[in-house]
């Protein structure tokens, strides 16, 4: 389960795209914020991936990324050319593979590899015609396969990527756009993977070109024609069409937090990494915020900005882990927060969510204050400045949990 929220420029308050995403995973799998540097590779190299093995790419980009901690690929992140990307479980009528690239490998790959949300969308187009997606997506556990729908974002343009196996759909934002976990796009998309109509009619999910509706005829279990707002689809969409022309970073870090139809998602799945990212139209300048830990509504958002190799991250490298580590800030926080997971507000409680909105009202104030003072700064200047901002932050949720 995970809700992906995405508005352009056109639909945010200071005209540059926001991106949102919440992870919601099985509660004890620890989720890291982790970073990759940009790397060179030689012809015949092999990439490891969670199940498979791939050739590697010439060169693949720096990228930050919220990671459960034992596989390859990420459940969202961003890279240095200012591309972001979050993906949701879904499930339709085609078959489910043992083996394969998870959805989560193909994002990482997608940030790896694309230097804009278009170059991002082909590669994971491509990746999937050529391997495939499949494998497990539950830590030492067999049998939990899906297929994946995504948002690719720029500081320029967004796209919605939904696939059925090896087939797959495309949709252009216009304004904003919301995903959770179910097929979405409507009628034959504005991209699609050449075959596809006449895959679903040999099929017997459709009569005839006329009858292709991707959402409608590839979902299974089927989905209603409209999402009614008590929906975890209808009201994403709802909270960025009340808010157009509003929407900025912590608005959107309102509504990862948001509980009426579980946006931030409580039990035994539950959010357990979010990240907001602010694609500002110098690339240089995007502000990329990650919880680093479980529940939004009991974590604060802690900035980040490329280049990010001195900045703070969960693990030092972006590997699989074979287990859990009790001392990774993750599994600190999550044993921390434990007596404030109910939805009742106690007076300690409620002390503790004081604590972290002002620590993050403040953050956001000073990041605002950095933004602000960017043109009169030199790039190291500006880049230690997000890099103490970044430290701060950090310490600062650090000694919330002691």
């Amino acid at each position: 389960m995970c809700d992906t929220l995405v508005a352009l420029g056109n639909s945010t308050e200071d005209g540059n795209v926001i991106f949102g995403k919440n992870s919601d995973r099985p509660q004890a799998e620890a989720q890291l914020i982790t970073f990759s540097p940009k790397k060179g590779y030689s012809k015949g190299d092999q990439v490891k991936c969670t199940y498979i093995s791939i050739p590697q790419a010439k060169e693949t980009a720096a990228l930050i990324m919220s990671q459960p901690f034992w596989m390859f690929g990420c459940e969202m992140g961003s890279n240095e050319h200012g591309v972001v990307i979050g993906n949701e479980a879904v499930y339709s009528k085609e078959k489910y593979n043992e083996t394969g690239l998870l959805g989560m490998d193909l994002l990482r790959l997608g940030l790896e590899r694309g230097k804009s949300a278009k170059e991002a969308l082909k590669v994971i187009t491509d990746l999937l015609e050529r391997y495939g997606q499949g494998g497990s997506c539950a830590y030492n556990q067999q049998g939990w396969i899906y297929h994946n729908s995504y948002i690719i974002a720029d500081n320029n343009e967004a796209f919605v990527l939904e696939t059925a196996d090896k087939w797959w759909i495309v949709e252009t934002v216009k304004e904003i756009r919301s995903i959770s976990n179910n097929l979405s796009i409507r009628g034959k998309g504005d991209m699609r993977r050449k075959g596809i109509i006449q895959h679903a009619i040999d099929s017997g999910f459709c009569k005839d070109d006329e009858d292709f509706d991707f959402a409608i005829i590839f979902s299974d279990p089927q989905i209603p024609n409209s999402f009614s707002i008590e929906s975890r689809e209808g009201y994403t969409l709802n909270m960025l069409k009340e808010n157009r022309k509003i929407i900025n970073p912590s608005l959107m870090m309102d509504f990862l937090r948001e509980h009426d139809v579980g946006i931030c998602m409580h039990g035994s799945f539950q959010s357990t990494g979010s990240q907001i990212s602010h694609l500002k139209k110098n690339v240089k300048n995007s502000v990329h915020w990650f919880t680093g830990g479980s529940l939004p509504c009991l974590n604060v958002f802690k900035p980040y900005i490329f280049p990010a190799e001195d900045q703070k991250f969960s693990v030092k490298k972006p590997e699989p882990y074979d287990e859990l580590d009790p001392m990774w800030f993750w599994s600190r926080h999550k044993e921390f927060i434990k007596p404030y997971k109910k939805s009742s507000i106690k007076p300690e409680k409620q002390v503790y969510l004081d604590k972290l909105a002002q620590i993050e009202k403040n953050l956001i104030t000073e990041e605002k204050i950095i933004a602000n003072q960017a043109p009169s700064l030199s790039e190291n200047e500006y880049l230690n400045k997000y890099i103490n901002l970044n430290k701060k932050a950090w310490e600062l949720a650090e000694k919330q949990i002691l």
